[in-house]
């Protein structure tokens, strides 16, 4: 019976390519000149911080961190950006996620638009990510499209796919 698995996931050599690319550019503008500011990624935890002296900078240097994911090929939707946070002294600090995997609301989401659209496919959620299994292949390659159309709010992608 064909099969193929939904999953949220970020390569992570490919983010540390896009944080370090940032990183550069950030240090080469002529705006960042006798900045403390730094950018860090723990690759344990998935998680961007940020340090910076004023609230401008802070945004160019997220909108540095969006554009280089974009041009990597990465989707900025998995990035969960926290709130700002006063760090010592007059710095700010800011503690950006990378969502992976797929939360259980997401999952329940998911498999519910999938039994509503009326394809004859079993979708079950395991772990961090669904597996839909159907008789024909058309039905599996129905479900991704109609997960294409819906914002689950984070990017998906379809793995596996077997016969």
């Amino acid at each position: 019976m064909p099969t193929f698995d939904i999953v949220s996931k970020i390569d992570g050599q490919t983010l540390d390519n896009a944080i370090n690319t940032a990183k550069k550019e950030i240090l080469n503008r002529y705006d960042f000149n006798d900045s403390k500011s730094s950018v860090e990624l723990d690759k344990k935890t998935n998680e961007i911080t940020v340090i910076t002296e004023n609230d401008m900078r802070l945004k160019a240097i997220q909108d540095a961190i969006i554009s280089r994911m974009v041009k990597h090929n990465l989707d900025p939707g998995s990035m969960d950006l926290g709130k700002d946070e006063y760090a010592s002294g007059n710095m700010l600090r800011k503690e950006i996620k990378i969502r992976e995997g797929i939360d259980k609301e997401t999952a329940k989401k998911i498999v519910k638009s999938i039994k509503d659209s009326g394809l004859k496919v079993q979708a079950s959620i395991m772990d961090d990510q669904v597996r839909v299994q159907g008789k024909k292949i058309d039905d599996l390659q129905a479900v991704i499209a109609l997960c294409r159309k819906e914002d689950f709010g984070q990017p998906l992608q379809y793995i596996n796919m077997r016969n």
